[in-house]
């Protein structure tokens, strides 16, 4: 399958797609611009409207609507709460201190804590932290010796964590205890070819497969519950492939961020574009923040 460019070079670095359900809208983040991308109905024919919002940060790493209203965001060195309109409601204490670590990749467990974890601007193997974020604005350290910690979700149940430290070249799985949080047993979920590309963001659909994206691969492939390799969509024009998520009024479009980053200007102009496909399966409803 060919995944179709809907929106053409829209951030330098795009990531951390994610379908707000409750407004029927795309977000994602142009990561180093530190701005939140608002995308009205995507769906709709011609090109979207794309409504920017400055998170006041160098870096908006990832972000997921809250229950309460409003959303979380993972900025350069830490979280912070903003209202619906992306006004800044409250900024907690940096969990990084490092000036040359910063946040990069998150999500939401099914019990809606959001976590996001950090990588080396120089990308120093084992420099890197996932940390947690709880409802009560509380924050721990869930993994350390991280390379560059991206995609992070659940099975349908919520006792397998799946997450990609992009350097270890492979998809890891999590048993995952929700009462308390903790992530046992880590083993092997999919292997990857290095002259693939390498391991990125990553999605779960409703029948347990696990997409995840490319970086310098051009492509989001799909493995099944066993790890074994189901589907592969190619990102034409876009080689730095980094995320992907399902959206849709019936979640069933897959929307996938692109990156311009490390490349020249006159270099693969689909790059920073926006990417959709139908793969003929379905996403399901994230886990939102619950502070």
């Amino acid at each position: 399958m060919k995944a179709e460019r809907i929106a053409d070079r829209i951030a330098y670095h795009g990531e951390g797609p994610v379908w707000d359900a409750a407004r029927g809208r795309l977000l994602m983040v142009d990561m180093l611009a530190g701005d939140v991308l608002e995308l009205g109905d995507p769906a709709a024919a011609g090109e979207p409207r794309v409504t920017r919002h400055h998170v006041g940060s160098p870096v908006a790493a990832a972000l997921r609507p809250r229950s309460a209203g409003g959303y979380v965001v993972a900025t350069e060195h830490g979280f912070a709460l903003f209202d619906d309109g992306f006004e800044r409601e409250r900024t907690l204490p940096d969990v990084v201190t490092d000036a040359g670590i910063r946040m990069n990749d998150g999500g939401c467990d099914p019990q809606g804590r959001f976590y996001c974890g950090t990588m080396a601007y120089d990308e120093s193997p084992g420099a890197g932290t996932l940390y947690r974020l709880d409802p009560d604005g509380s924050t721990r350290v869930v993994l350390e010796g991280v390379g560059i910690s991206n995609g992070l979700q659940w099975s349908a149940d919520g006792r397998t964590a799946y997450y990609v430290d992009t350097l270890s070249g492979r998809i890891d799985a999590f048993d995952f205890d929700g009462a308390d949080g903790a992530f046992t047993r880590r083993r092997p979920f999919a292997a990857v070819d290095p002259s693939d590309g390498f391991p990125d963001g990553l999605t779960v659909d409703a029948e347990g497969g696990v997409w995840t994206a490319f970086w310098q691969g051009g492509q989001v492939r799909r493995y099944d519950a066993s790890g074994r390799l189901t589907a592969v969509i190619e990102v034409p024009g876009a080689s730095r492939t980094t995320a992907a998520a399902f959206g849709g009024e019936h979640l069933d479009t897959l929307y996938i961020t692109t990156s311009r980053q490390g490349l020249d200007d006159d270099a693969e102009p689909h790059a920073g574009s926006l990417f959709a496909v139908q793969p003929g399966v379905s996403g399901r409803p994230l886990p939102v923040f619950a502070g």
